[in-house]
């Protein structure tokens, strides 16, 4: 699930500073999860920017209200009204949900309150760790598991490198080698072979705005799009 971490009061103040009228928009999807971006998230974050306004004696009013999802314009609708008297919005949705919401919205300035940070696994309240890039070219079936763009220091497709210092890596001894987890698991599991399949450059798709359409909705959305 997506992580992501609250910004700095002060750049959030920067943001809206010109602005009387703020709506804040939470979401209730991965950033409520990981208690960035929920609703009760946007009634602490509206109670600081309340507390700060009012030692500068600005004007104006801070509202806030938090949609089912933000990165599905279903949702959004409920925020029409509010979004006429607001000057501009607070989103503490991820990048994609800020994204929406100002193509939704194309004549309200729109602000990030948060920064989205990864997509990780839950490792205690409030304490997560990265598990996955979305670099698109997923070779977990070949490395029992293990990413290796994300747990690798290096992020090496085909490891080990020749630092490791026996089970940890060589850039800090509290690192545990990736490439040294994904032998001793694939050995465990009698499929020690598949550290010998070697991995084409990654392509790093990624780093381009991509379309996703699942299996089964092809030919839907492929004619739509001719």
């Amino acid at each position: 699930m997506i992580k992501a971490k609250q910004k700095p009061l002060k750049e959030i103040l920067d943001y809206i500073a010109p602005y009387p009228n703020v709506l804040i928009v939470g979401c209730g999807g991965c950033v409520s999860v990981c208690l960035a971006g929920g609703q009760k998230e946007v009634a602490i974050l509206q109670t600081e920017l309340e507390l700060a306004r009012d030692k500068t004696e600005s004007a104006g009013r801070l509202s806030g209200y938090t949609v089912e999802r933000q990165c599905n314009t279903q949702y959004l609708g409920s925020l029409d009204d509010m979004v006429k008297r607001a000057d501009c919005l607070l989103s503490m949705a991820c990048g994609a949900g800020v994204q929406l919401l100002a193509e939704k919205y194309p004549d309200s300035p729109v602000f990030p309150a948060v920064n989205t940070i990864a997509i990780g696994v839950d490792l205690d309240v409030g304490l997560y760790e990265e598990r996955c890039r979305a670099c698109g070219e997923c070779v977990l079936a070949y490395t029992a598991g293990i990413c290796p763009v994300t747990r690798c220091a290096k992020g090496l497709f085909n490891g080990p490198c020749g630092g490791t210092n026996g089970d940890k890596c060589e850039i800090s001894a509290e690192i545990n080698c990736a490439w040294h987890e994904i032998y001793t698991r694939l050995k465990a599991q009698g499929r020690l072979e598949d550290i010998l399949k070697f991995q084409p450059p990654m392509q790093w798709q990624n780093q381009i705005k991509r379309t996703i359409v699942q299996k089964g909705y092809e030919q839907r959305y492929y004619q739509e799009s001719l």
